[in-house]
């Protein structure tokens, strides 16, 4: 569905993998990044391979870019001084939102893996925002979907969106069958690869006391140079 059919009374969520800001042309350009993100207009934005995930882990959007050439920051999650994420996952937020409360989740994992919380006030809605990015094993995606799942049953009950890169190639087994049981998919589309969409490993979710309007993959001739995965986006409103 096209972007500009946005209803007056929903809010907007995306989920992008930046893929650390280097494109499909092999540049690294934070900049364009936020372009796409400019394109897109979501409220809130959840961003996987943010910062390096390795080393320093340096933001791959640093603040003082974001704060001077976008309408967006960063859910503080007062882990790692030089990065806006924890383990590549970021939430942004526009300038405007009030952020209740922001956290990290501590997920199974062979490899570094994490998922981050926010609550957020925004446009009259109250939402909790979940941001992942999950195992390339099959097993492991399963356990973590299950930490998720089991940290979100015991927060307070809230209207509630997951986002990210799940890394499911199958079209209903495995992690996304788990997460079904307790959530409810958008249907944004095939999102990788950036070139030649051929997958939908970029998901978002939402439990039943929100409705997805629209929903769909935002695919413009700078997102396919911007990175290799294309964002993926859904307007709700409450049910």
């Amino acid at each position: 569905m096209p972007l500009s059919t946005r209803r007056p009374d929903s809010v907007r969520i995306a989920s992008y993998n930046i893929r650390k800001a280097i494109g499909t042309d092999r540049r690294r350009n934070p900049e364009r990044i936020l372009a796409v993100l400019a394109e897109i207009d979501a409220d809130i934005v959840v961003l996987q391979e943010a910062d390096r995930r390795f080393g320093l882990r340096t933001a791959a959007l640093p603040p003082v870019l974001l704060e001077s050439h976008s309408a967006y920051r960063a859910a503080p999650l007062n882990v790692q001084s030089d990065s806006i994420g924890w383990h590549g996952n970021a939430i942004l937020l526009r300038k405007s939102a009030e952020l209740r409360q922001s956290d990290i989740i501590h997920l199974p994992c062979l490899e570094p893996r994490g998922a981050v919380l926010a609550e957020v006030e925004l446009n009259g809605f109250t939402l909790r925002l979940i941001g992942m990015h999950l195992d390339l094993s099959g097993l492991w995606r399963r356990r973590q979907a299950a930490a998720i799942v089991h940290a979100q049953a015991h927060l307070p009950a809230m209207p509630t969106v997951l986002a990210g890169d799940l890394n499911e190639w199958s079209a209903e087994r495995g992690c996304l069958a788990d997460f079904a049981r307790h959530f409810r998919f958008a249907e944004t589309g095939k999102s990788f690869h950036a070139r030649r969409p051929v997958a939908r490993l970029d998901r978002i979710l939402h439990c039943d006391r929100l409705e997805a309007v629209a929903a769909g993959v935002h695919d413009s001739a700078l997102a396919r140079r911007a990175s290799d995965h294309l964002p993926i986006w859904a307007d709700f409103t409450i049910a």
